[in-house]
C-alpha cells in the first residue's frame, strides 16, 4: 500500500523555501551549490534557478557518491555510476550540498569523503527537501524544507519530473518482521 503525501505543489514550495532561507542566510556571499546524485542534483539546479536572479556569484557541481557508500547493497541496486561534475575550484568554496532525503546520514557522510577529493572548502552546509530524522550519523541539515514524520522502516520515495517524469512523494510503509517466538526447553525435557 503506497500513500501519497506530498504533491508537485508542495515540492515546489519545499524548493522556494530552501532558496528563501539560503539567500537569507548567505547575503549575497560567493556559494557553490553541490546536488547529490540522484534527484539532490535536481533540487539543487532548481534551486540555483530560484537564487539565479540575484546578485549573488552562484557555481553549481554534481557529486556521484556511490563508490564512497557504506552499503554494498544500493551498488548492487543502482550499478551505473555517473559522474560527478564539479567544474570550479572547492579549496576556500561555501559549499552547500543538497539533498532530497534526508534519513540516517550515511548518504551525507559519504558525500563529505567524496567531496573532500576535490579539495578543502572553507565552510560546507547542508540543504534538504525533506528531513525525516532516525538519524544513525550526527548530521543535521542547515536548511530544511519539509519535516516529515516517519517511522524507520518507512520507505519516502521522491519522485522528480527531470528524473522520474512526475512530481510527488510517497511514504511506503513496511511493516516490521513478525517476532518469532522460541520455546525454551523446561528442566528435565
Amino acid at each position: 500500500m503506497q500513500e501519497r503525501i506530498l504533491t508537485a505543489d508542495d515540492i515546489a514550495r519545499g524548493v522556494t523555501k530552501l532558496a528563501n532561507d539560503i539567500r537569507a542566510a548567505t547575503r549575497g556571499k560567493p556559494i557553490c551549490l553541490v546536488g547529490i546524485r540522484s534527484r539532490g542534483d535536481e533540487v539543487a539546479e532548481r534551486v540555483l534557478n530560484e537564487l539565479a536572479g540575484d546578485d549573488q556569484d552562484l557555481s553549481f557541481g554534481v557529486l556521484d557518491i556511490s563508490l564512497y557508500r557504506d552499503d554494498y547493497e544500493h551498488l548492487h541496486e543502482n550499478p551505473a555510476l555517473q559522474e560527478s561534475d564539479i567544474p570550479f575550484t572547492i579549496n576556500g568554496a561555501h559549499v552547500i550540498l543538497v539533498d532530497d532525503v534526508l534519513f540516517t546520514g550515511r548518504t551525507i557522510r559519504a558525500a563529505l569523503d567524496a567531496l573532500s577529493d576535490y579539495g578543502r572548502p572553507a565552510k560546507v552546509e547542508l540543504a534538504v527537501l525533506i528531513d525525516r530524522g532516525h538519524r544513525e550519523m550526527p548530521v543535521q541539515p542547515d536548511y530544511t524544507a519539509i519535516l516529515l514524520d516517519t517511522r524507520r522502516l518507512d520507505h519516502v520515495h521522491v519522485s522528480l519530473e527531470g528524473t522520474d517524469g512526475k512530481e510527488e512523494v510517497r511514504i511506503i510503509p513496511k511493516e516490521p518482521l513478525p517476532s518469532v517466538e522460541t520455546h525454551e526447553p523446561a528442566a528435565g525435557e
